[in-house]
């Protein structure tokens, strides 16, 4: 595979097939071009307001959709979704839900209070049935607050050989799902949906590759977007004109991304409004659901699925997020040497990508890496600094 097919896979797999709205002072190429003028990213070490860490709970198999009897409550699992979490929400919820109301039941208890965790529990509530959600954290404590924010409904989904054969098939109906019911929430207050340009920007010499965690073996992640050319838009070549980058080609393009904080803040209200209600309880085993009154669970629990129901089909995939003062003028995203960048209201994302999918991949340590921060913005700082006549501070 060329260097070229290789990043873009990678900005496929990150969601950066999707990063910002562009006006950026000064970095457009002379001639004929439809990029508007883009801001300069600022980028250095004494803008970090914070580091975060998530751990992407990936299993081969997919995300776990089953149901089972567990202390005498009929359990509907909700968990697994690797780096697609807040993408493949709605539509996995909307499967869990319907599982969730077989039989009538209309007394429904949802565990965990992550992006999973709060679509299921507002879609079961407007559909009649009586919802609390249980959690130890509320959402911003939660792993689903860590998350990149951009529209990847295929970001380490799965392994391609060990899915059944109509997972595809059920993948697509989750992302479909999902991408029409967020396309209600683009326009409003606080812009919990949006939809930004991205650009991937790709050398003629390869990209340098961080060292990662040697693996056993390399997983075949599953890759589905071809499914969705349909409804997603395109990304296309810039001419030499348009390209308003020092690098040899540009890859452009719009995406969809979420501002987490207000997509979670809205969801919970809606919730709320609705006549939803959330208690603090903190599980250790699937016995302690008999505490629960209600006689159906939707487990939601994300990467602590792991510990709760011991189950080690989960994967931890580590990703880091340095968090940069906002510039609200920044309204574009893009990848490059492996550290995709991604403005958000709440601050601009620098994420070390690393140079395959298996970046990360089996690594459970949640600490922050300073030098990985670092590293990722210095990247950045020198493609900006090679922009002859750009002021950057």
């Amino acid at each position: 595979m060329t260097e070229a097919a290789k990043s873009s896979r990678r900005a496929v797999m990150m969601g950066l097939s999707s990063l910002g709205a562009a006006s950026l002072v000064g970095c457009s190429a002379t001639g004929t071009s439809s990029i508007p003028p883009l801001a300069p990213l600022r980028m250095q070490a004494e803008r970090i307001t914070r580091i975060t860490v998530c751990l992407r709970p990936f299993r081969a198999a997919g995300p776990r959709l089953d149901v089972e009897t567990v202390a005498n409550k009929r359990v509907v699992h909700n968990y697994g979704h690797g780096g697609s979490g807040w993408s493949l929400a709605w539509g996995s919820s909307t499967i869990a839900a319907r599982r969730a109301l077989e039989g009538g039941t209309r007394n429904i208890a949802v565990i965990g209070c992550g992006a999973l965790g709060l679509t299921s529990a507002l879609l079961l509530r407007r559909a009649g049935a009586r919802v609390t959600i249980y959690t130890q954290e509320r959402t911003p404590q939660t792993r689903s607050a860590r998350a990149t924010g951009t529209w990847s409904p295929d970001s380490r989904i799965a392994a391609a050989d060990k899915v059944a054969p109509d997972f595809p098939a059920l993948w697509e109906e989750m992302a479909r799902t999902s991408y029409g019911i967020y396309q209600t929430y683009v326009g409003l207050p606080g812009e919990p949906v949006s939809w930004s340009d991205r650009f991937v920007l790709l050398d003629n010499a390869p990209a340098p590759v961080e060292p990662s965690t040697p693996q056993a073996e390399a997983v075949h992640f599953a890759g589905y977007g071809g499914r969705l050319l349909d409804m997603v838009p395109r990304y296309r070549e810039l001419s030499a004109a348009e390209n308003p980058f020092p690098v040899a080609r540009v890859r452009h393009g719009t995406s969809m991304q979420f501002n987490v904080a207000a997509l979670a803040h809205q969801l919970t209200t809606d919730f709320l409004l609705e006549g939803g209600r959330i208690e603090t309880m903190t599980f250790h085993t699937p016995a302690d659901l008999g505490r629960l009154r209600e006689p159906v669970v939707v487990n939601c629990t994300g990467y602590g699925a792991r510990a709760l129901w011991k189950d080690e089909t989960i994967t931890p995939v580590r990703g880091q997020i340095t968090w940069l003062a906002p510039q609200p003028e920044v309204r574009y995203g893009l990848y490059y040497h492996h550290v995709s960048v991604l403005p958000r209201p709440d601050g601009i994302v620098v994420q070390q990508t690393g140079g395959s999918e298996m970046f990360g991949y089996g690594i459970a340590d949640e600490t922050p890496d300073r030098r990985e921060a670092e590293t990722a913005i210095a990247t950045i700082a020198e493609l900006y600094a090679r922009m002859p006549g750009r002021t950057l501070r």
